[in-house]
C-alpha cells in the first residue's frame, strides 16, 4: 500500500460520518409513556365510542347485522329526510347573515375609527356567557303567541325556521366575530399604501385588497359558523316547533322513541357534513398561515367621519339586538306570571319549586365545569407540551396531534350518544362512570379538547427552544423544565383554556344531554326540561343564572391574568 493509498483511507474514512441513533433515555421513556396514557384518554373518549355507534347503526334492535337497511330506512321516510334539508337550509341562511353582519362589525372595530369600540367588543362577547336556549327563550317573549312584538312578524309565526334563524344567529355571533377580527387585523397596510399611491378608488380597494387579504378568514369563519349552527340543539328544542332538524331527530329517537339505532343513523349523517366543514376549514387556516409575512405592517385606520358615523349606527344595531336578547331574558326571569302579572318577583329563582332538578342542578354544573377546568386543564397543557417539546418520537407525536384535532368534528350529540353505547355497554370495565359526575367532565374534556389544544400548542411555540436545551445539556428532568419553566411562562395561556373548559361546560347542553343522570342533573339540561314543562319563567332564570356565574368567572380570570402578560415576557426576553 502506498503513502497516496494509505492518505486517500484517511481521508475516505474522515469525511464518511458513522451515523449513530441517539439512544433513548429515561426522560424520552417517560414522555412517549406519558403521551401513550393521554392518547389511550382520547381513544377512549372519541375513536372507540364513535365506532361503536358507527356498528349500532347497521344493527336491528336485536343486535344482528343489517347493514345499510336503517340508512335506506332513513332516507325512505319523509319526515325524516326533510330533517336533514331542513338543518341544510337553516345553516346556509344563517350562516350567510352572520358572515355578512359579523364582517361589518369587525371592520368597523378594525379600520374605523368609531368610537366607543370598547363597549361594542364588550357587548358582542355577551352570547358567549350564555346556553344556546337563552336566545330560543327571549325570543319567545318577543315574538311568540303572546309576545310584546309579535306584530313585526306580520302574521308569521316565530316557532319554526324564522325563530331558528334569529337565535342561531344570535349564539353563533361573537364565534365569527373572533375570527373576521384575527382576519382583518393581519391584513399588510403597505398594500393600502400601494393603492394610494396607484390613486385607486375606495370601492375598488375593498374588493381588490381588503376582501382578498382577509378571504380565508371570511372562509374559516363560515364554516366555522355553518358546523355550530347545523349540530346545534338548544335552539331547535326550544324555538323550532314542528320544524324539525337532525340535532332534535337524534334527541326524539333516542328519549322520544326508545330507537337507538335509528338516533345512531340519524348521528352519523349529522356528523357526515360537519366532518366534511372540519376538513375543508383546516386546509383553508393553512393557507391562511402562508399568507402571513413577517415584514407586513399593521393597518392603522384613518379617520372619516362619514363612514365612522355609518359603522356607528350599525354596531349600535347589533348591539341593541344582542342587549334586547339578554334584557328580555332577564326581564322574563323576573315578571310573576307573564303577560297578566307583570309584578317584579324573585320567585322564578326558586329552583325547588319547579321540575328542572332545582339548586342542586345549579351547583352540579359549578362543580362540574371546576373539574372539567382543573382536569381538562392539566391534561391538554402536559399533552400539547409532549408533542409541541417532546424529542424524537415523530410518528407518534404527529399521531397524537391528528387524534387531537378530531374532537372538533364531532357534535355534541353525536358524542353523547356513543357515550350511551359505550359507556353504558354491560360488557365495558369502565361502565361503572355511567350517569356519574365523571362520565359528564369526561364528556366535555373531549368535546372541547381541540380548541384549548391548539391555544396551548401556540403558547409553547412562542417559547424560545434554547430553555429546553439548556435544560438537557444540565442533565435536569424534563418534568422540572414542565413545572419550572414552561408553566409560568404560559400561565396567561393557561388561564385561557381553563377558562374556555368552564365557560363550556357551564353553558353545554348538546354533550351532556343524554348522559346526566338524576343525581347529575345540569344547569343548562334544567333549562331544557323546564321548557319541555311549560316553566318558561324558571327556564329564563336559569339560564340567567348561568349567564351570571360564566360573567363573575370572566371577571375573576380579568384580574387573574392582569399583569400576567408582561410578566411572562419578562421571562421570554432573559
Amino acid at each position: 500500500m502506498t503513502d497516496a493509498d494509505a492518505t486517500a483511507a484517511v481521508a475516505t474514512t474522515a469525511v464518511a460520518p458513522v451515523l449513530v441513533k441517539p439512544k433513548v433515555g429515561r426522560d424520552d421513556w417517560i414522555m412517549r409513556g406519558c403521551m401513550l396514557g393521554i392518547g389511550v384518554f382520547l381513544l377512549i373518549g372519541v375513536l372507540l365510542p364513535l365506532f361503536l355507534m358507527f356498528s349500532k347503526s347497521v344493527e336491528n334492535k336485536d343486535g344482528a347485522f343489517v347493514g345499510l337497511a336503517n340508512f335506506v330506512e332513513y332516507f325512505s321516510t319523509p319526515s325524516l329526510f326533510l330533517s336533514g334539508v331542513n338543518s341544510l337550509y337553516i345553516a346556509v341562511i344563517a350562516s350567510v347573515i352572520v358572515l355578512c353582519t359579523s364582517f361589518v362589525y369587525a371592520y368597523a372595530l378594525t379600520r374605523t375609527c368609531m368610537p366607543f369600540k370598547w363597549f361594542f367588543r364588550l357587548v358582542a362577547a355577551i352570547p358567549l356567557l350564555t346556553p344556546s336556549l337563552l336566545s330560543g327563550i327571549a325570543l319567545v317573549y318577543w315574538f311568540g303567541n303572546q309576545g310584546v312584538a309579535k306584530d313585526l312578524l306580520m302574521g308569521e309565526s316565530i316557532y319554526g325556521p324564522i325563530g331558528i334563524i334569529i337565535g342561531s344567529s344570535y349564539w353563533v355571533f361573537p364565534h365569527a366575530l373572533m375570527v373576521v377580527i384575527t382576519a382583518l387585523s393581519i391584513t399588510d397596510a403597505r398594500l393600502y399604501e400601494a393603492a394610494v399611491a396607484l390613486r385607486t378608488g375606495t370601492v375598488k380597494t375593498f374588493f381588490m385588497v381588503t376582501i382578498p387579504g382577509c378571504k380565508y378568514g371570511l372562509i374559516s369563519a363560515g364554516f366555522v359558523v355553518f358546523i355550530l349552527i347545523f349540530t346545534d340543539f338548544g335552539i331547535p328544542k326550544v324555538i323550532g316547533g314542528n320544524f324539525n332538524v337532525l340535532a332534535t331527530d337524534i334527541y326524539k329517537q333516542v328519549i322520544g322513541q326508545q330507537n337507538f339505532q335509528m338516533g345512531a343513523v340519524v348521528s352519523v349523517i349529522l356528523l357526515l357534513p360537519a366532518v366534511i366543514a372540519f376538513y375543508v376549514d383546516r386546509v383553508v387556516q393553512k393557507k391562511q398561515v402562508a399568507l402571513l409575512s413577517a415584514r407586513a405592517v399593521p393597518y392603522r385606520p384613518k379617520p372619516s367621519r362619514r363612514l365612522d358615523m355609518a359603522m356607528l349606527a350599525f354596531c349600535s344595531l347589533i348591539a341593541l339586538f344582542i342587549l334586547c336578547m339578554i334584557g328580555m331574558a332577564q326581564y322574563a326571569a323576573l315578571i310573576k306570571f307573564w303577560p297578566y302579572n307583570l309584578e317584579l318577583t324573585l320567585g322564578n329563582y326558586d329552583f325547588d319549586l319547579a321540575n328542572g332538578g332545582g339548586w342542586d342542578s345549579f351547583f352540579n354544573s359549578i362543580r362540574m365545569s371546576i373539574y372539567t377546568a382543573i382536569i381538562g386543564t392539566a391534561i391538554i397543557f402536559f399533552g400539547a407540551y409532549l408533542v409541541e417539546k417532546g424529542r424524537g418520537f415523530v410518528v407518534g407525536r404527529a399521531t397524537f396531534q391528528a387524534v387531537a384535532m378530531l374532537p372538533l368534528a364531532v357534535p355534541g350529540m353525536v358524542l353523547g350518544l356513543s357515550y350511551i353505547f359505550f359507556f353504558n355497554h354491560p360488557a365495558n370495565p369502565l361502565n361503572f362512570m355511567y350517569g356519574t359526575m365523571a362520565i359528564l367532565v369526561v364528556a366535555c374534556i373531549v368535546h372541547f379538547y381541540t380548541v384549548s389544544h391548539l391555544t396551548a400548542v401556540t403558547a409553547l411555540k412562542q417559547m424560545d427552544p434554547e430553555f429546553e436545551s439548556v435544560a438537557a445539556s444540565l442533565k435536569m428532568p424534563f418534568y422540572r423544565t414542565f413545572l419550572k419553566i414552561s408553566v409560568p411562562v404560559c400561565l396567561p395561556a393557561i388561564l385561557d383554556i381553563s377558562m374556555y373548559l368552564f365557560l363550556n361546560a357551564m353553558t353545554t347542553v348538546s354533550a351532556v344531554v343524554f348522559i346526566y343522570s338524576s343525581d347529575t342533573t345540569l344547569a343548562s339540561v334544567a333549562v331544557l326540561n323546564m321548557d319541555d314543562q311549560g316553566e318558561l319563567a324558571f327556564a329564563a332564570a336559569m339560564a340567567m343564572m348561568i349567564a351570571y356565574t360564566c360573567a363573575g368567572a370572566r371577571i375573576l380570570h380579568g384580574i387573574m391574568t392582569r399583569g400576567l402578560q408582561s410578566r411572562t415576557q419578562a421571562w421570554r426576553t432573559r
